[in-house]
């Protein structure tokens, strides 16, 4: 039966990193990684808010129709409001997929920590972007809100997996992770 993994998390905690990890080693997957298809829409800099909301249901499509193929979906976006996870878990369901959340954490002050990290350099510049909007809408402030947000998420979600994601280890991380959904299996 086909999975729709979502890797949900603060925003810079590492969920787009572990799932290209898991999709380059589990051939078939698909990388359903949201902010990367925003790009695909014209005018997403400016509209950015405006275009996550044109993306959204192409994902869900793009979702479907994967998993209906009968491979699996990985899906690392931060989701921090329920209607929003239930769209996507509903076109699991849909899909006669099993739903797998899995949430990447660290405490409120690390991944504030981490976001502002400079990181690897990104060819497409998409986190000094992210960085700018976020700064441009509250800053740490922002990112602390989000953090509750997905706290409460969490707790709404009993099904939902929380796996620690240790700063500056990748590799540790990853393996929590593929543990969590070879269990899941």
């Amino acid at each position: 039966m086909p999975r729709f993994i979502h890797v949900n998390g603060p925003p810079g905690i590492g969920k787009s990193t572990l799932a290209q990890l898991y999709v380059d080693r589990h051939p078939g997957v698909l990388n359903l990684d949201i902010d990367r298809l925003r790009g695909l829409i014209g005018g997403w800099q400016e509209r950015f808010a405006e275009t996550g909301e044109i993306v959204r249901p192409i994902a869900l499509g793009m979702a479907g129709t994967h998993l209906r193929a009968g491979h699996d979906v990985v899906m690392p976006q931060y989701l921090g409001k329920l209607s929003e996870i239930t769209r996507f878990e509903a076109v699991a369901l849909d899909s006669s997929a099993v739903f797998c959340e899995v949430v990447l954490m660290d405490s409120k002050e690390m991944s504030i920590r981490r976001f502002s990290c400079p990181g690897q350099d990104d060819p497409s510049h998409w986190r000094r972007f992210v960085r700018d909007i976020v700064e441009r809408d509250g800053g740490a402030e922002l990112l602390a809100e989000m953090h509750d947000r997905l706290t409460e998420v969490v707790r709404a979600r009993p099904n939902a997996v929380v796996v620690p994601s240790i700063a500056d280890d990748v590799d540790r991380t990853y393996q929590a992770l593929a543990t969590v959904l070879d269990e899941a299996r």
